[in-house]
């Protein structure tokens, strides 16, 4: 399998550290949506990151569909999701979550970065940080009741995504949310940085390592 995207993107480091706790080998090509925009649209005309390549050379597109497609073909021992509903509610609850966060994250960068500073409309910013910081409130409450697991045998989906959101916002936009506002995601996500899965994905422009 062959993951095309970079890995300062919060969804491509997401699979990449999820696809390993997996136990999938997988090679990364570090392609930008913006500056390598050709060349990615040779391998996926829509230019999404992530792109997941097969080795049949089927192309899959978007982090949550290319990690059900992995756990599909994971060993049942290494799958992480829940079957059981109860269980199962709670972490699709919890990964609704942490996407919303990183979804607001990723859009604020965009309106930041990308949109011309003079077409700023900052109402707009204004309501997309209270959403974020709403989705965050939520996941700080849950992980002070009900812990997620911080190590590479039990970490759950929506605790990767969780991490690696905070990352990813306090490289991104620490302005828009202070660590000191949530001290429990920032706790959980430092731990998870920890973890050899995270150490070889970091934040950045870097390329994941065939092993």
């Amino acid at each position: 399998m062959k993951l095309i995207g970079m890995l300062d993107s919060p969804y491509v480091r997401r699979v990449a550290i999820s696809l390993q706790m997996l136990g999938l080998k997988f090679e990364h090509q570090s392609l930008s949506v913006f500056s390598t925009f050709e060349q990615f649209r040779q391998i996926n005309p829509v230019v999404k990151a992530p792109t997941l390549v097969d080795d049949d050379g089927e192309v899959l597109m978007d982090s949550t569909l290319i990690l059900q497609y992995a756990e599909a073909i994971a060993r049942p021992s290494a799958r992480r999701t829940p079957t059981m509903p109860t269980e199962l509610l709670r972490s699709q609850r919890l990964l609704g979550l942490s996407l919303a966060a990183c979804d607001k994250a990723v859009q604020l960068v965009y309106e930041r970065n990308v949109r011309p500073a003079e077409k700023l409309h900052q109402p707009w910013a204004d309501r997309v940080i209270l959403q974020l910081r709403a989705a965050l409130d939520v996941l700080e409450a849950e992980q002070q009741r009900q812990p997620l697991e911080a190590t590479s045998a039990a970490m759950s989906p929506p605790g990767v995504m969780q991490a690696v959101t905070w990352h990813f916002i306090q490289q991104m936009i620490p302005d828009a949310v202070p660590a000191d506002a949530y001290p429990v995601l920032a706790a959980y996500s430092a731990a998870a940085e920890a973890l050899p899965e995270f150490r070889a994905a970091p934040h950045g422009d870097g390329t994941y390592p065939v092993v």
